[in-house]
């Protein structure tokens, strides 16, 4: 069984020959088209408004569960990095914050 309609093919082939020509803009800015992909992805678009059989687009937000979890290992990978700092840049952190504090402090006074 296929999986794009004639019509949908017909509508990426006539943006492929657009863009060969340059003569395929994209949509807000109305830049010309340059790249491969957008010149499909434009004539999927087409084809998709005007009905006809395509597969539906891949969400950005779905993940596979190896991915998933990948990510979260990544993550606690980093955490453990964060606490094995060296003492110069924990000690580094704190003086700054000390002051930030105390200029607050001082600024409260002043208002009373």
């Amino acid at each position: 069984m296929a999986k794009y309609s004639k019509g949908a093919q017909k509508k990426v082939e006539k943006a492929m020959h657009e863009k060969k020509r340059g003569q395929l803009k994209s949509g807000r800015s109305g830049k010309t088209v340059k790249s491969r992909k957008q010149a499909i992805a434009i004539g999927l678009s087409e084809a998709r408004k005007s009905g006809s059989k395509v597969p539906k687009k891949k969400g950005a937000s779905k993940k596979s569960a190896s991915k998933k979890g990948a990510s979260k290992r990544g993550a606690s990978k980093r955490g453990a990095s964060k606490r094995g700092r060296s003492k110069k840049s924990a000690s580094r952190s704190k003086s700054s914050r000390s002051r930030s504090k105390g200029t607050r402090r001082k600024s409260a006074s002043r208002r009373k």
